[in-house]
């Protein structure tokens, strides 16, 4: 079993992972499981998380090469078509798209699982993991000398690492102790989420209506339910908060069309304001930042903590090759190897989301043509389709 002890963990590892959210779970447990000298620090305990990750299937490709994915797949759903409908009432209105997995050879874009259940399974597999030590504390300074950094812990306890890997949320300490600052960009919305439970089967298809305030998006969970992603304004989601169960099951079936049958709202309602953020740079000396350490996206296309599962298969690649040579893990080439090999994937997702959100938030008619025109070519043109389809689920499939 691992060790929760940080006292007795005075050797030099070649890294220890900051933060134990999804990311930096498969982070830790991909470097222990390739012989890397990992350290774990968790930070605070955890509230319960109702909320749902849609993982595409470039993420279940990375948990499988993890030996992870066995472990999450009884608990998720697949994600077999996604349907794309226009809400609004405005002139130009694009037409209703569906995009079917069988097309581009997979049996599913997708997973969505519960964050609790993802979490929690990737936590007992790190205490099961004996080759990766976890401090079940919290990282309160950060020294970084030329050989290695220095982990000041809650605990009282002490780490060394050539390597520390920011994997510690949108506050994070190890963002904040090197020094980086983040780029910015709050939205005119909230995301608003629910869990329901509906009368028809969901048939595994996931559904995205287009409205003037944002996307309202169903996505299948096991059994007869589906989580919900409702983008509005922030007087909306205030409304939305302070309904009844009753009132607000009748309020999301309405926006649903009725297409699942009747609804009923489960515990765990929440409301979180859209915002976009990124760290101006990814590295500093002995420090990798992944994740939403490094990047925070609007839940629009379900590309965050994909985004961050990327980062982390990239950097686990790196430092398993720097392990393999004897070379330093957390040297300024193998840091600039990383920051060089993600960013182009972070800015161009952030570039893309933030598109399609303020294509849907404007009023100018060329505009709403552009984007209806553009659904209308990726309903027509086939190798159009199956290319954005393959780009947006990170999959190598042909």
């Amino acid at each position: 079993m691992a060790t929760e002890d940080a006292r007795n963990l005075k050797d030099l590892h070649d890294v220890v992972v900051v933060g134990a959210g999804p990311a930096g779970l498969v982070m830790a447990l991909g470097l222990a499981a390739r012989g890397v000298s990992t350290a774990l620090v968790t930070g605070p305990e955890r509230g319960v998380d109702h909320r749902t990750t849609a993982l595409l299937d470039g993420s279940v490709r990375i948990l499988e090469a993890f030996g992870l994915w066995e472990g999450l797949a009884p608990k998720a759903a697949p994600l077999r078509d996604m349907r794309i409908a226009d809400a609004t009432r405005r002139l130009f209105r694009a037409p209703e798209v569906t995009f079917r997995s069988a097309e581009i050879g997979l049996d599913a874009f997708g997973y969505n699982i519960e964050n609790d259940p993802l979490r929690l399974t990737l936590m007992a597999a790190a205490m099961a993991q004996p080759a990766l030590h976890i401090a079940r504390t919290s990282l309160t300074a950060l020294t970084v000398g030329e050989e290695a950094a220095r982990l000041d812990l809650a605990d009282g306890g002490q780490l060394r690492a050539r390597l520390v890997v920011g994997a510690d949320g949108r506050g994070s300490t190890v963002r904040a102790a090197a020094g980086i600052d983040l780029a910015t960009r709050a939205y005119p919305q909230v995301a608003f989420t629910a869990t329901v439970r509906h009368s028809r089967p969901h048939e595994d298809i996931s559904t995205e209506f287009h409205t003037e305030s944002g996307p309202f998006t169903l996505v299948p969970l096991p059994g007869e339910r589906s989580s919900i992603v409702c983008v509005v304004s922030e007087r909306e989601a205030v409304r939305l908060l302070g309904l009844s169960d009753e009132a607000l099951s009748r309020e999301l079936e309405t926006r649903a069309a009725s297409i699942l049958g009747r609804f009923e709202v489960l515990p765990g309602r929440g409301a979180f304001p859209l915002t976009a953020e990124t760290a101006e740079r990814l590295t500093a000396p002995r420090i990798a930042l992944i994740a939403e350490a490094a990047h925070i996206m609007p839940p629009i296309g379900a590309q965050g903590l994909n985004l961050g599962l990327r980062d982390v298969a990239e950097l686990v690649a790196i430092v398993e090759e720097a392990a393999a040579r004897g070379h330093d893990a957390g040297g300024p080439d193998l840091l600039e190897r990383y920051a060089r090999a993600r960013r182009p994937d972070i800015e161009g997702r952030m570039r893309a989301v933030d598109v399609l959100n303020r294509s849907l938030l404007s009023d100018v008619v060329p505009i709403q043509g552009v984007r209806g025109f553009g659904l209308y070519l990726l309903d027509r043109v086939g190798p159009l389709r199956r290319r954005v389809m393959k780009l947006g689920v990170g999959s190598r499939a042909a």
